[in-house]
């Protein structure tokens, strides 16, 4: 008979490494110019998803019958440094929140990847794509079970770089590679805020270990181990970080430039598990955010706000998908309230339920169109569009600026541009201009052939 111990470690080891070993399949086959077929990639896939999802069901089916609510799998200790008070300890844990949102991500990367086996069919970049995925999928499972900061940063990381490779999957046009920068730079600002947060926590605790955060019970009955003006300030940038990941309030701007990725990624990421990914942080801190009322009233202004902002834009976008990603970034608002007022356990099934549903209607997305418009010839009229009723209540003039704000998209790009980008544009082009000169003198003559490089469209708006 196996020790219960042993086998929670064992499956819980073959959960984590399905993923690993799928992205280390498919990442060496392209390193050394040896492409597997379709066949091959996708029923390795197949074999990744079901290796993670089985084990994770069989321990939650022993979870269940023995009433254990926590399990933690060890893998040890890879880097310490005492005297700095950090140390990089690879620690998961199975618990009421890990296992439904790895299931969820098991079950929809599965159901992704069977449509991508076909939606794909034949693409130059099928075997590129599919890499992406694998590293997602690693990420989410990482970033899922992570019992520690720094293992959920690792995931975090894994999920925006595939996240951004996959909006500029059609690396031949320039519009999704500018677009793909654009949102890996939204990324490298959040993943700044999450970072200084870890090390903040590690000055402030000694330890990244979530477990180590909770002065009593585990998820969700635990309380933060810091007083409320220590949880302000890490759970401010912890907010920051889940904002940028989930494009809330004011980074929203970068939802509908990730819509040039192919419409698998765009349900996978968009619909179904990278947008929830911030609201999952603020559910596996929820500690945090319920010692600080200041902090508590921040989540729920930013949830308000990013809802409102969802539907509105989301009602006068002329591409389905677009109009989709807003719908979705109402509702991971809407979590983010619930989040606020300390309703974990309905947070956790509208994620499961708006990432079920979401993911299903944008697969659906490709050929919506054309079924409408058959619809519509069939019938031989237009089909009934559904209005909102509180609109004939508003005077002229606040429908047209609603109506503009929603067009924008929130003059969330432009706000960006002005006070973030600009700030240091300006001053990296005084540094440019110090360089200038000084490496004109010292080489007599103009010393810049780049100058003469033709500039994209947005660049030169930048410029002027």
């Amino acid at each position: 008979m196996i020790p219960l111990e042993v086998l929670f470690q064992i499956l819980g080891t073959t959960v984590l490494a399905s993923p690993a070993v799928l992205l280390a399949v498919l990442g060496l086959s392209s390193l050394i110019n040896r492409p597997l077929s379709e066949t091959a990639i996708a029923r390795l896939t197949q074999g990744a998803v079901l290796c993670a999802l089985l084990p994770a069901i069989v321990i939650l089916a022993i979870m269940l019958g023995t009433g254990i609510r926590h399990v933690p799998i060890e893998l040890g200790n890879w880097v310490m440094l005492p005297e700095e008070q950090f140390h990089f300890h690879l620690k998961f844990v199975f618990d009421r929140l890990s296992i439904p949102f790895l299931m969820l991500s098991c079950v929809l990367c599965g159901v992704v990847g069977a449509f991508t086996r076909r939606y794909l069919h034949r693409e130059e970049g099928y075997g590129r794509f599919f890499l992406y995925y694998a590293m997602f999928f690693c990420g989410m499972v990482l970033s899922s079970l992570a019992s520690t900061i720094e293992a959920l940063f690792v995931g975090w990381e894994m999920v925006g770089l595939s996240s951004a490779l996959l909006v500029a999957y059609f690396h031949d046009r320039t519009n999704p590679v500018r677009n793909g920068q654009r949102v890996w730079s939204i990324y490298r600002l959040s993943d700044a805020a999450f970072l200084i947060a870890a090390i903040t926590m590690h000055h402030l605790t000694g330890r990244g270990d979530f477990g180590g955060l909770m002065s009593s019970g585990i998820w969700p009955e635990g309380t933060a181990a810091m007083t409320s003006s220590q949880a302000l300030m890490v759970g401010s940038l912890l907010l920051v970080a889940a904002a940028g990941k989930s494009a809330l309030f004011p980074f929203s701007g970068w939802l509908p430039r990730a819509m040039e990725g192919p419409t698998p990624s765009s349900a996978i990421f968009y619909g179904a598990l990278s947008v929830h990914l911030g609201a999952f942080l603020l559910l596996r801190l929820s500690p945090i955010i319920e010692a600080s009322l200041t902090l508590r009233l921040m989540v729920l202004s930013l949830g308000i706000v990013s809802a409102v902002c969802g539907g509105i834009m989301s009602r006068v976008q002329n591409d389905v998908k677009v109009s989709l990603a807003y719908a979705s970034l109402t509702q991971v608002g809407i979590i983010v309230v619930e989040i606020g007022l300390g309703l974990k356990y309905l947070a956790l099934v509208h994620i499961m339920g708006h990432a079920s549903l979401r993911t299903m209607q944008l697969l659906r997305a490709p050929t919506l169109l054309r079924d409408y418009s058959d619809l519509e010839n069939k019938i031989g009229t237009r089909l009934p569009r559904d209005t909102w009723v509180g609109a004939g209540f508003l005077p002229p003039g606040v429908q047209r600026w609603c109506y503009r704000f929603g067009f924008e998209r929130g003059f969330m790009d432009i706000a960006l541009d002005k006070w973030v980008v600009q700030p240091f544009v300006r001053f990296f082009r005084w540094c440019d201009s110090v360089e200038r000169r000084a490496t004109d003198a010292l080489s007599s003559e103009a010393s810049r052939e780049s100058d003469q490089a033709e500039l994209h469209p947005e660049d030169f708006k930048s410029a002027a």
